[in-house]
């Protein structure tokens, strides 16, 4: 399954947290894009992803957002 995340307009550290929230409530495999104007998320979010077992699948920026699409690991 593929979710969306909003979060725009959100600064450091909350599109991380939002993300944390967001992946506790899927499963293993399940993907979700996470859209946000924080440019610092284009490294936060990918670190976050390393210490947590998740996969980046893409990050691109796109008319001033962030999009970051994720892989949730077994241990989401």
């Amino acid at each position: 399954m593929r979710q969306q995340l909003d979060a725009r307009n959100m600064l450091c550290p909350m599109p991380v947290i939002r993300t944390q929230n967001t992946v506790e409530t899927l499963l293993p495999g399940d993907e979700l894009e996470i859209y946000c104007t924080d440019h610092g998320a284009l490294n936060d979010i990918p670190a976050w992803c390393r210490i947590n077992g998740h996969e980046v699948l893409d990050k691109s920026e796109h008319n001033g957002e962030v999009i970051i699409t994720i892989r949730v690991g077994a241990n989401g």
